[in-house]
């Protein structure tokens, strides 16, 4: 089995920035893509960014510029640098991991004034 963890959501006022943290540990497949997705009330869950174990990165086109992920594989990490946040951008964001399909119980980003 695989345990993930995210942390770092929060209230944030639009335009400013948030670092979302994911952690996974147990049976963690050697070769993985770890990524980001969110969802709000009533909408589908979407992908945000991806990355994989050898550096390969997807984004979403709606946060291209303004997001980055990152991982330390070592540490079975995926970070995701979120700028210039948008009202927009407010929903509950999960860390999933492939393959396994594994998720994350989700963690909450409000981009508010």
């Amino acid at each position: 089995q695989v345990q993930l963890v995210e942390s770092g959501g929060g209230l944030v006022q639009p335009g400013g920035s948030l670092r979302l943290s994911c952690v996974g540990s147990g049976s963690i497949p050697r070769y993985n893509v770890m990524g980001w997705y969110r969802q709000v009330p009533g909408k589908q869950r979407e992908s945000v960014a991806a990355m994989s174990t050898v550096g390969i990165k997807t984004y979403a086109d709606s946060v291209k510029g303004r997001f980055t992920i990152s991982r330390d594989n070592a540490k079975n990490t995926v970070i995701l640098q979120m700028n210039s946040l948008k009202p927009e951008d407010t929903a509950v964001y999960y860390c999933k991991l492939s393959p396994g399909e594994y998720w994350g119980k989700g963690t909450l980003v409000t981009v508010s004034s």
